[in-house]
């Protein structure tokens, strides 16, 4: 399903968007006061979730696996990845 218009980013407002997850409230000619309405990761959460259930037919495995054979995960990366997968399996134990 397409998304409203108002859900969408262009790159410029994702520019101002990250300048202000950034900086945190701005204000134009002092006659207007900008702050973000969603946090910066619950912005990619849900702009992730959409990725991987459209391009990945809902597996995150699918995206890690297309990183790595893309090359776009370094080995210290990768390294770094584990590292936080093994501390979240001792978490959930």
């Amino acid at each position: 399903m397409a998304q409203k218009r108002s859900e969408r980013l262009t790159p410029l407002e994702l520019e101002i968007m990250n300048i202000l997850w950034e900086t945190g409230a701005a204000n134009v000619d002092r006659a207007y006061m900008y702050k973000p309405a969603v946090t910066r990761p619950q912005f990619v959460s849900r702009h992730l979730g959409e990725l991987v259930d459209r391009l990945f037919g809902g597996s995150a495995e699918n995206l890690v696996m297309s990183l790595v054979e893309a090359k776009h995960l370094t080995p210290q990366t990768l390294a770094r990845l584990n590292k936080l997968l093994k501390a979240q399996e001792e978490k959930e134990q």
